[in-house]
C-alpha cells in the first residue's frame, strides 16, 4: 500500500516536472506599435478582460479576482479587486506568476495606495493548468496562454479601466 502511494506520488511529480519543462515560459516580444491595444477593460461582474484598439475588441479572456471580488479595494492585498482607472506602470518577466503587468491607480493620492497586477498563474503551476475560482489577493489573474497575448499587445502607459 505504502509502496503504491510512493510510486503514485513520484509519477505525479515527474509528470508535473515534464509539463513545466515542456512549456515555453519566455516572454513574447511586444507587438508593433500600430498593433498595440490602447485600452484594457476589466469587467469584474462579467469576469472578463478585453483588449481594445480604436474602440474595437481585439481580444477577450476570462479572469479570476480577489477573494472578495465584488468589493472595491481600500488597500493593496485586502482581497478586493480595485475599481477605477489605472495605467500599466511596469512589465515584470520575473514575477512569482507567469508574467505580470503592474497597474498604478491614476486617482490614488500616492501611486502605491491601490496598485494591482494582471498576471498569469503561479510559476509552480504547469502551464496548461488554470487555478479555479477567485484566489488572488486582489489582482486579476488569467490563464498563461492569455497572459502571453496580453503581454504582447499591452505596453507601458496603456490605460486600464476596472468596472464593478
Amino acid at each position: 500500500m505504502i509502496r503504491a502511494l510512493f510510486v503514485g506520488l513520484i509519477t505525479v511529480i515527474a509528470m508535473a516536472a515534464a509539463l513545466l519543462a515542456a512549456e515555453d515560459r519566455r516572454a513574447p516580444s511586444l507587438a508593433a506599435p500600430a498593433a498595440l491595444a490602447d485600452l484594457v477593460l476589466i469587467d469584474k461582474s462579467d469576469r472578463a478582460l478585453k483588449l481594445l484598439q480604436d474602440d474595437r475588441v481585439i481580444y477577450r479572456t476570462s479572469i479570476a479576482l480577489g477573494a472578495d471580488p465584488s468589493a472595491d479595494a481600500r488597500r493593496s492585498g485586502d482581497g478586493a479587486t480595485p475599481e477605477g482607472e489605472f495605467q500599466v506602470s511596469f512589465r515584470n518577466e520575473e514575477s512569482k506568476y507567469y508574467l505580470s503587468l503592474r497597474l498604478s491607480d491614476l486617482g490614488a493620492a500616492a501611486p502605491d495606495d491601490r496598485r494591482m497586477l494582471i498576471h498569469g498563474q503561479p510559476n509552480i503551476t504547469p502551464g496548461a493548468l488554470t487555478l479555479p475560482g477567485d484566489w488572488t489577493d486582489g489582482d486579476v489573474a488569467i490563464p498563461n496562454a492569455a497572459m502571453r497575448t496580453v503581454w504582447r499587445y499591452v505596453g507601458l502607459g496603456t490605460r486600464v479601466v476596472v468596472s464593478p
